[in-house]
């Protein structure tokens, strides 16, 4: 077959062939308006500037930030783009947890749909369950939730967190009597960090999508003095595929230049989650100044795993995450203030790692996590509400 006939272009403008034949697909892919912002601050004076400026007190401020416009089209269209990317997101690994620890029996009875109501069609013979992991503000969800004859289409809802069962029952006056928490979980990470010891370089890892805190982090890097410390970052919008990258990493490539430039940085990019679990082990913190509501964090749960000394805000469903193990930095919209902040806890965390505390603390937020996140745990409870479930329909 004529190669050249199977090359074509999609609406989104990519071009490419399918050289084992043209198959049935769909690659429009999204792309999610942003809005790129570079100016110069001195730290000393406080004086910003949009023209570039160099000098030892001077930082780049890089925030690219998803317009309105842009948020609605990633929240719409992004569960129809999914179908086709195969994502490993925390929502699709979870999902493939879900497969490992419950028996088939179990899940063949009942459907699940994932956060958005009607994504999967509702079946009209077995028990309709919406596992919600999306937070409540986000405009595709809102409609469909504020109508109170939709509460009955669905037979449980089963909420990520408390943070975001307490969000959905007081917006929505959804019945509680038809909702359950089942937290998220992970399987134990090894292995495991060996102690700090004084002096040792101290790497940080950052691996979350670039549009839920990345500019705060290098704003605040920019700051931290400390020869030893050096971050590695593997923000990528490739987590949601290929193609999505392809389209939208473009808007996040002054961030990742950013990175690149920075002399206690290194940009990666996106490594799979099999990866970044094999290597926690090389690192020492994990830091993740959060702006982006999360209603659970699973990287943040690996990283504890693992044994690394955590930094996160205290925004969403975070501070339930983390509970009292993390360096908690409170939430603010001001980020430069923030970037701030996070340099200070990251220079301060720096030099107690050594501290025998600290190791004893991080020795119980491993044990911590193991037992309550465990998969296997969270298999147990996945499996003793369907069983509940099934036998009270």
């Amino acid at each position: 077959m004529d190669k050249d006939k199977l090359k074509h272009t999609h609406d989104n403008g990519i071009t490419h062939s399918h050289e084992g034949g043209d198959v049935s697909h769909t690659h429009d892919i999204p792309k999610i308006d942003c809005v790129t912002k570079t100016t110069y601050r001195n730290t000393k004076t406080g004086e910003v500037s949009n023209e570039k400026v160099e000098g030892p007190d001077i930082v780049q401020d890089v925030t690219v930030q998803i317009t309105n416009k842009g948020l609605e089209v990633f929240q719409k269209v992004m569960n129809q783009v999914m179908a086709n990317q195969n994502p490993r997101g925390g929502t699709e690994l979870q999902f493939e947890y879900l497969r490992k620890h419950v028996e088939p029996s179990l899940l063949n009875q009942v459907e699940i749909c994932t956060s958005v109501p009607g994504k999967v069609p509702l079946h009209p013979t077995k028990l309709n369950i919406l596992w919600q992991k999306n937070s409540w503000d986000q405009p595709n969800l809102q409609p469909w939730f504020s109508d109170k004859s939709n509460h009955d289409k669905y037979d449980w809802y089963i909420f990520n967190s408390n943070w975001n069962f307490e969000q959905f029952t007081k917006r929505f006056d959804l019945p509680r009597e038809k909702c359950v928490v089942i937290k998220n979980g992970i399987e134990e990470v090894q292995p495991v960090i060996t102690q700090y010891k004084k002096d040792d370089p101290i790497k940080i890892i950052h691996h979350c999508t670039p549009w839920r805190g990345l500019s705060v982090l290098l704003g605040a890097m920019q700051l931290v003095k400390n020869p030893l410390i050096s971050l590695d970052v593997y923000s990528s919008c490739e987590v949601y595929g290929k193609d999505f990258a392809e389209v939208n990493d473009k808007s996040y490539e002054p961030l990742y230049e950013q990175a690149r430039q920075l002399p206690n940085v290194n940009y990666i990019g996106y490594k799979p989650n099999e990866y970044i679990k094999e290597n926690l082990k090389d690192y020492r913190m994990f830091v993740y100044p959060s702006i982006w509501e999360e209603t659970s964090c699973i990287s943040l749960l690996e990283s504890m795993s693992a044994g690394l000394y955590c930094i996160t805000t205290n925004f969403g469903a975070i501070y339930e995450t983390g509970a009292e193990f993390p360096m908690y930095v409170p939430y603010s919209n001001d980020y430069k203030s923030l970037a701030r902040k996070f340099a200070a806890a990251i220079e301060a965390s720096a030099d107690m790692l050594h501290d025998s505390g600290i190791q004893d603390h991080l020795k119980m937020q491993q044990n911590y996590v193991n037992r309550f996140y465990d998969w296997g745990a969270k298999g147990q409870a996945w499996t003793r509400f369907l069983r509940g479930a099934l036998n009270a329909k």
